[in-house]
């Protein structure tokens, strides 16, 4: 099979044909369909989020699954699936409180490009590759954990959005914030999980939702998800915008979705009273946030969305249903299709901001 091999960080992917054993005990071997491209693939080419290399990563996966190892029970071969890049254990606190995302175990291997026993299942000869949900190849193997089933009358390349993006933005609007009609939010950064966070907020009844971007065409396309307002701060300071389209007051919830410190600061002052700041965006590992202690008095507050708070075997298919009665963009969500071996083009037009969302399809 083939996969795109990174061995250095800023070094482009090389596609070439790599080993994969059979899934073991409790894993799931899966034919990919599609992968879509998203920021963190980027941050890890970059060395931002330090994963080490050799490795093949992609997150966003969808496919079918080929063969199941002893002991799997919740899928079988023929099953469509959407692969999730934590692999919850199902068995610890968080988990079974019904917050998988914070998995104390996930929490422990999934970063580390490894299965939950320490070894890897691709190689080149003598040498292991590592992956973290590995759907930048053909086929990949994931713990039984990280294989949705989903219905099957979903286009595998729409669903493989659910891996990352689109479940971190609708879920950040639904699960975490916890939205109610009436709500007024700000979403600072309209990209492919911006753009997810509006139409989370929009179907959770949001009155007023207002995209801040530098980039004029996504604005517009913040827009056709729901957007109900647009502030460029190339046109003034954002937050004074934001309040004067909110009476003075400033905005129930202000989403964070870039990663960028300052903008989080900014976002913060957005806030009226009782406001929340809820961070989608994943900052670099050293970056410190400073707020001013005072606004605390106004019970202003910060809340962190870690892939939108989901519980997957809940949340993934919900969105589908949402999705395939209409009432969720998906097919708007993707700019490109490529194949596998224009990876690198994928990772180019990600960095220069010229797609919501790219599609590998296999």
């Amino acid at each position: 099979m083939r996969a795109a091999v990174l061995y250095g960080y800023n070094e482009p992917f090389k596609i070439q044909p790599v080993e994969l054993q059979e899934p073991q005990q409790g894993e799931v071997l899966v034919r990919l369909a599609a992968s879509g491209v998203c920021h963190s693939d980027l941050s890890i080419q970059r060395g931002i989020v330090p994963m080490r290399p050799p490795i093949i990563i992609g997150h966003e996966g969808a496919g079918v699954v080929d063969a199941i190892g002893p002991g799997v029970t919740s899928t079988r071969p023929g099953d469509h699936v959407v692969l999730t890049w934590l692999y919850s254990c199902g068995h610890c606190r968080d988990c079974s409180r019904g917050r998988p995302h914070l998995c104390d175990i996930a929490a422990k291997t999934t970063m580390t490009g490894a299965m939950y026993d320490g070894t890897t299942r691709f190689s080149m000869g003598t040498t292991a590759i590592r992956h973290w949900v590995g759907s930048f190849a053909e086929y990949t193997v994931v713990p039984e954990q990280a294989a949705v089933p989903i219905r099957k009358d979903v286009p595998l390349d729409i669903a493989s959005l659910l891996g990352c993006g689109v479940m971190t933005g609708v879920g950040a609007a639904m699960n975490t914030a916890k939205l109610e009609p009436g709500d007024q939010v700000a979403v600072f950064g309209c990209g492919g999980v911006g753009l997810n966070v509006i139409q989370g907020a929009a179907l959770c009844g949001a009155e007023k939702i207002i995209a801040v971007d530098l980039v004029e065409h996504k604005l517009q396309l913040a827009r056709q998800f729901g957007a109900t307002h647009v502030v460029n701060p190339s046109g003034g300071d954002a937050v004074e915008q934001i309040k004067s389209l909110t009476a003075g007051k400033g905005v129930d919830y202000a989403f964070e979705v870039i990663g960028n410190v300052a903008v989080m600061q900014s976002a913060f002052t957005a806030l009226r009273s009782g406001g929340r700041l809820v961070i989608v965006g994943v900052p670099q590992a050293t970056a410190q946030l400073a707020l001013p202690a005072i606004a605390f008095l106004q019970e202003k507050g910060v809340i962190g969305s870690s892939y939108g708070s989901p519980r997957f075997r809940y949340d993934i298919p919900r969105i589908l249903d949402l999705y395939m009665a209409k009432k969720l963009k998906l097919d708007e969500l993707v700019s490109r299709r490529l194949t596998l071996d224009q990876i690198n083009t994928a990772m180019e037009i990600l960095e220069q901001g010229e797609v919501a969302r790219s599609v590998l399809v296999y």
